[in-house]
Formats: C-alpha cells, sequence, structure tokens
C-alpha cells in the first residue's frame, strides 16, 4: 500500500511539471473548453495588461474558449518561436514582424492561409489599411493579421532648438550642422544605442533606401543573386560614420531604452526613433518630429518610410483555426485598436482608431504620415536574410569603433551574399 501510495504522489508530480513545462500560462482553462495557446513578445506593461485584458475580455464573450499565454522579450522571441514552430504542438496564434521573417514561415509551411477569412468578412477586413495587410502576403495569399503599425522619424527636443535658435533639419547637410551646434552646446546631439544591432538596422535600412536604387536593392535583398556592389551601400555607411560623432559616448555599450531615457531627461537634442515610442517620451519633454531628412543626389523617395505593421499569425498545425481567428478579429477590432492607442500607444491598422479622443498632436501627425506614406521600407533586419544581416550590423558595430572602413564592411556583407 505504501508503495503504491508513492507511487501515485510521483505521478502527480510528473503530470504537474509535464503541464508547466511549455511555459504557457492559463487563464483559467476548464474541462472541455477549447484551448487555444497564444505566443507573443511582450512579458513588460504596458502590452503585458494590455493582453491579458484584452484575453479576458474574449474569455468572457467566448466562454467556450480559453486562452493560455505566453510572452518572452524581443531577442529572445525572434529564437524561441523558430523552435517551437517546429515541434508537434506549436502556439496556436504567434507573433511575427512582417516582410520577410513572416515570409519565411510561410514558405516553410507553418503558417495557415488566412485569405479565406479575408474575404468572407469583408466587414472585418475593409476596416484594416490595404497597406499594412501586404506586408503578410505571399503569392498573392494573406497570412497574418497586421496588429500594430509604427514608421520611424526624427523626435527633437522643441525647448532646445528654440533655445539655441534651431529648425528642425530638412537636408542631411542641416542635420550634421544641427548636430555640430548641439555638441558645442554641451548636449548629445542624438541619442543612439548600438548594443543591440537592430537599432543600427533602423538606420542602415533607411539610407540604404535614399542612397541604392529600389530595383537593385529589392534584389539584393530578397533574390539568390544578390551582389551589395552598388556603390550606394558604401555611400549609406559613409553618411551613418559621419553622423557618429554625434551619437551617444559609448554606443556600442548602451542600448535603446537606456538613450531614449537620456533624450527623455533633456541631455540629447534629437533621436531616431519608433512613433509608437512617442507616449512614452511625451510630457518629459516639449517634443516636435520631422521625418528622415534629404540627402543630396538621393536615388530612393522621401516620401517613403522605415517601418513595418507587426501582426499575427496562426499555425498550420492548429486544430481550431475558426477560434483562433475569431480572437485576432477581437484583437483587430476598432475597439481595440481604440484602446491600443489610448492604452499602449502604438498605432492600428484598424482605419480611425487614432483620433483627438486618444490620441496628441504628436501621435496624429505621425498617424497621418503613415496613411501618406508612398510605401513602407521594411525594418532592415526583418527583410534581408539573416546571414547578410548578421555580417552587415556586427560589422557595422566595428565601423562605429573605428575598427572596419566602410568599404571593408561591404567586403564581408559581399562575401555573405556570394556564400547563399
Amino acid at each position: 500500500m505504501k508503495k503504491r501510495y508513492v507511487f501515485l504522489i510521483a505521478a502527480i508530480i510528473g503530470m504537474l511539471l509535464a503541464s508547466g513545462c511549455s511555459g504557457f500560462q492559463s487563464s483559467g482553462a476548464d474541462s472541455g473548453k477549447i484551448t487555444l495557446k497564444l505566443f507573443h513578445r511582450w512579458p513588460k506593461e504596458p502590452e503585458k495588461s494590455f493582453f491579458e485584458e484584452a484575453v479576458k475580455e474574449f474569455e468572457d464573450s467566448h466562454p467556450d474558449i480559453s486562452i493560455q499565454t505566453e510572452a518572452v522579450l524581443n531577442d529572445s522571441y525572434k529564437d524561441k518561436i523558430k523552435v517551437m514552430l517546429g515541434t508537434s504542438q506549436p502556439p496556436d496564434i504567434y507573433f511575427s514582424w512582417s516582410d520577410e521573417f513572416a515570409k519565411k514561415i510561410i514558405r516553410g509551411g507553418r503558417a495557415l492561409d488566412l485569405t479565406s477569412y479575408y474575404q468572407d468578412d469583408q466587414t472585418w477586413s475593409s476596416q484594416l489599411l490595404t497597406s499594412q495587410i501586404e506586408p503578410f502576403s505571399d503569392d498573392g495569399k494573406t497570412y497574418g493579421v497586421p496588429w500594430q503599425m509604427a514608421s520611424k522619424e526624427f523626435f527633437y527636443n522643441r525647448d532646445i532648438f528654440k533655445k539655441l535658435k534651431l529648425s528642425p533639419p530638412k537636408t542631411w547637410d542641416e542635420l550634421i550642422h544641427a548636430s555640430k551646434v548641439l555638441k558645442e552646446n554641451g548636449y548629445t546631439p542624438v541619442a543612439f544605442g548600438a548594443k543591440a544591432t537592430w537599432a543600427i538596422s533602423h538606420y542602415i535600412g533607411t539610407l540604404n533606401q535614399r542612397l541604392v536604387d529600389e530595383k537593385t536593392r529589392e534584389k539584393d535583398y530578397h533574390t539568390k543573386n544578390a551582389s551589395f556592389t552598388d556603390k550606394g551601400y558604401i555611400e549609406a555607411l559613409a553618411k551613418f560614420q559621419e553622423l557618429s560623432p554625434y551619437f551617444t559616448k559609448h554606443v556600442n555599450s548602451v542600448d535603446h531604452e537606456y538613450v531614449r531615457q537620456q533624450f527623455k531627461s533633456g541631455k540629447a537634442g534629437m533621436i531616431y526613433a519608433e512613433t509608437s515610442e512617442i507616449k512614452l517620451v511625451n510630457g518629459a519633454v516639449n517634443l516636435g518630429l520631422f521625418p528622415f531628412p534629404d540627402i543630396a543626389g538621393q536615388k530612393g523617395s522621401s516620401d517613403m518610410l522605415t517601418g513595418a505593421p507587426e501582426g499575427f499569425m496562426i499555425s498550420s498545425k492548429t486544430k481550431h483555426p475558426k477560434e483562433a481567428m475569431a480572437f485576432l478579429k477581437f484583437l483587430t477590432s476598432k475597439q481595440m485598436g481604440e484602446k491600443l492607442v489610448k492604452d499602449v500607444g502604438k498605432f492600428s491598422p484598424v482605419k480611425g482608431t487614432a483620433n483627438k479622443g486618444n490620441a496628441d498632436d504628436n501621435q496624429l501627425e505621425a498617424v497621418e504620415s503613415l496613411n501618406k506614406a508612398k510605401g513602407m521600407v521594411a525594418w532592415f533586419d526583418m527583410d534581408a536574410d539573416p546571414e547578410i544581416v548578421d555580417a552587415y550590423l556586427t560589422n557595422v558595430q566595428k565601423m562605429l569603433e573605428g575598427g572596419m572602413t566602410p568599404e571593408q564592411v561591404m567586403k564581408d556583407v559581399q562575401k555573405a551574399a556570394k556564400s547563399k
């Protein structure tokens, strides 16, 4: 009897450990309910509470569905989602960046084709901006649902600019001039941290778009015939190098959160940031925005914005596609889109969700720029081949420390491209 009792206890402990090993947190699943697993990249506030409240509200209106959630931070997510999608029980719903990141998942057969859901429910799908849906599409089919959209803008401290009699730069030469004046007066001209290389990619992506013609850039980013021999790539790195003396000190040792705080504290005049960060800066400084300046001789349009939507995909292995899609429709309803803007400060791709009732003038200006943009230039680290991106960004870190020239960086990038 005693041995039987010990065996029973051991079996119970084993089951408990097994049930917890996935990392998914249940919101209160009951026997008989359909259980969906949701995986995203926001374990911190304010997004954490947004998703918790969204899940609870959805469950309240769908008592037959329970959602278990797991969230890990950005860099960990990139690796973990690849592993999880290769298992026999991947999450039913998972976050995805758009463009090449999403398309790799699609080509791997791990994303459910959602085209019919878009076609069958025009009331829902027509409220989404078409420009934000396309980056989740491949070969005429749609595999993802955009949840938030963002672009890059230069933020500047209006009070500092006024004090130093500076105007928001419209050209690259004006940006360099403003940076010199800021530095001469004891300010960090451009708050920037390159410890996490994605921050570098946002500058590189923008500069490449401006200085390399679109056809060449698209070929190098998206085909096996990539060469990266266009002189515009070297010019882009040279421009980045020209701006580097005005970056935050010890640039490779500090991250984006640190330099955003540097800007908020009034120690820096400018920061190249995502429009979703406006809410995080508002109130700390008298904030103004200006687009990335024009560069003499640029080949790319100034009407293109660096940025991309982020959203969710459904596993091709899910046993509950209709229920998973019901949650994504709820997450991208007008009600939740307005809540996203108000509570989190991110912009929803649902039309009309940013308004004077939940957004300030800077946020409305950012949304207007997104709506008017000729097109979007995807985040470089999510748009090009990972090995090419790695060769680019790790070498640019060395360039920032004076260890490499633009020409040397591009030689390594070209080697990575040839090895594909």
